[in-house]
Formats: structure tokens, C-alpha cells, sequence
């Protein structure tokens, strides 16, 4: 049997146990998605966002990226998020980044990694804007870290300086935009107290006048 014939099996073998335990689990996920959270994580094969939380399919909207980035010419992840924000109507934006993250260790180890290293010009973006205090680090794999940390917490902004994000806040919409970051050694999450709830917390620069119509 092949690796891909397994997976079929894999596949019988789920769907059979969530059928036993819940028979009309799949009728009810056909019918309606009503998560309350949107993750924008990691590709990271190791960081699997309904496990992570103990959600099930249907509780979660997922994007992942290289390295959990929101960049503002990255139509596929804004589209993510007004479709999440403005359908779904999501209550809380998960940006989650993890530990040892390959995207961010590739963008600080400065070396040519080809095409993604374009990509990857948005993290050094975050690292020149923190070099300092990632210098001050002993040890590269404390300031990879570090930098995984920084990171998430930049893109945390990112979503809240989207016009998304924004329009969202004006209408009156609960919304919340978390950093978290996830360790591999012992999937645990760690929350990084960067949560935003609202206009008021993010620089008057990035802010829409409050006066637009939006009608």
C-alpha cells in the first residue's frame, strides 16, 4: 500500500470514529461554518491549528503562510480575513507564530535562499526595527526566538492597520486580534499580550477618520 492509499484509510477510519460519537456531526458541518476564531499561522507541518486548541473542523478558520505573515500586497490573506471578518463574522483573529520557526531563523541567518527571500524581506523588516535588543541576545537560537516573538507581534499589527479590520471596529463589530506563539518542545502556547480590541489602540497614523460614511 502506498503512503497516499493510506491516507484513505486514515480518512474511513475518522470519519467512522466522529460519526460514532457524534452521527449528525458531518449534516450539520454541511450546512452551515460558524467559527468564532480566524488563525493565521505557520506552514510549519508541526503546527496543526484545530489540534493546537482542541477545536474541531468547523471551529476555526485557517490561513497559514510562511512564518504567519500579513502583508498588505498578499491578496490571498487578505481575502482570508474580510471573508472571515465580514461573512463569518469571526470574533477573534489568532495570529499564532511558533519557536524555531524556519522562515524566521532562514530571514536572520542572512543567507540566499532564493525566490522566498523576498518573502522573507518582511521579517528583516521586524529584525532592523529591533536589532538592538536582539543583539543583546547571547545566543542565535535566543534571538531567532526572539525574533518568532517580535514577529507575530508585528503582524498582529498588520491585521489591525487594515482597512478589514477597521471598518469592522466602526460598524460596532467585536472583534479581537491576538499574538500567541507556540513551542514545539512542548505544545504549550504562550500569549503574548499584544491583544487589540479596538481603534484606540493602535497609532492615530494607521487610523481611518471616524467621520466617513460607511453607508
Amino acid at each position: 500500500m502506498s503512503g497516499v492509499d493510506e491516507l484513505f484509510d486514515n480518512n474511513r477510519a475518522w470519519a467512522l470514529s466522529v460519526k460514532t460519537s457524534d452521527p449528525e456531526f458531518f449534516e450539520k458541518l454541511a450546512n452551515q461554518q460558524s467559527p468564532e476564531y480566524l488563525w493565521i499561522g505557520c506552514s510549519d507541518s508541526r503546527v496543526p491549528a484545530n489540534q493546537i486548541v482542541g477545536l474541531l473542523p468547523g471551529e476555526v478558520f485557517v490561513h497559514r503562510n510562511v512564518a504567519n505573515m500579513v502583508v498588505h500586497t498578499d491578496f490571498n490573506c487578505l481575502t482570508v480575513l474580510q471573508y472571515a471578518v465580514d461573512v463569518l463574522q469571526v470574533k477573534h483573529v489568532l495570529v499564532v507564530g511558533h519557536y524555531n520557526c524556519g522562515g524566521v531563523r532562514a530571514a536572520y541567518e542572512n543567507r540566499d535562499n532564493g525566490l522566498i527571500d523576498n518573502w522573507l524581506r518582511n521579517i528583516k523588516d521586524v529584525q532592523q526595527r529591533h536589532r538592538r535588543r536582539i543583539a543583546a541576545l547571547e545566543t542565535d537560537d535566543a534571538r531567532v526566538d526572539l525574533l518568532c516573538e517580535l514577529n507575530v507581534v508585528s503582524q498582529v499589527s498588520n491585521v489591525c492597520h487594515t482597512t478589514i479590520v477597521q471598518n469592522a471596529w466602526r460598524r460596532g463589530q467585536p472583534l479581537a486580534v491576538h499574538g500567541w506563539i507556540y513551542s514545539l518542545k512542548d505544545g504549550l502556547i504562550t500569549d503574548l499580550e499584544c491583544t487589540v480590541n479596538g481603534p484606540e489602540q493602535i497609532s492615530e497614523v494607521y487610523r481611518m477618520m471616524p467621520d466617513q460614511d460607511l453607508e
